[in-house]
């Protein structure tokens, strides 16, 4: 009995997928979780402040360690493709962190409101820090553009 060629790449894509879903994902592509602000109402601007840090320090930790898993998972993923395909198993579970990263922005993002409506002195600095994050998020989409816009000129010749 032979084995059709459209068969193997169906079963080949599959095991593809599969392996890809078991990746981490980059820190920076995972979103915020909801989380309402309301559970922090009660707390004073020096509490508020104490927290943001606690969960500024904890964002940033657990941000390293979803960077790490990740890197891991692409390499693992580059040498399984490439070289030697058992190393996709490596793949499979894994240390990602995406959702408490993702519960963590959502603190984060909570503290920040209810910091803001309670104008407590922090809510100035979190503004101003948010606005240069999102000029420079702007800027870099700006310049990732203007590199295609480049890219697509030099097909043309």
């Amino acid at each position: 009995m032979k084995v059709k060629k459209p068969f193997i790449k169906a079963v080949t894509s599959l095991v593809l997928l599969t392996f890809l879903a078991g990746c981490s994902t980059s820190p920076n592509k995972i979103s915020a979780t909801y989380v309402s602000p309301l559970q922090y109402q009660n707390y004073s601007c020096n509490q508020i402040s104490g927290e943001l840090l606690q969960v500024s320090r904890k964002v940033s930790e657990v941000t390293g360690q979803q960077k790490k898993e990740a890197n891991k998972d692409a390499v693992a993923m580059g040498v399984g493709l490439v070289l030697f395909w058992p190393a996709l198993f490596f793949l499979a579970g894994g240390n990602d962190k995406k959702e408490e990263l993702g519960r963590l922005k959502g603190e984060y993002e909570a503290l920040e409101k209810i910091a803001i409506q309670k104008n407590c002195g922090v809510a100035e600095t979190l503004q101003e820090a948010r606005a240069e994050k999102e000029k420079a998020k702007a800027e870099q989409e700006k310049a990732a553009k203007a590199n295609l816009l480049d890219e697509d000129e030099d097909e043309d010749f």
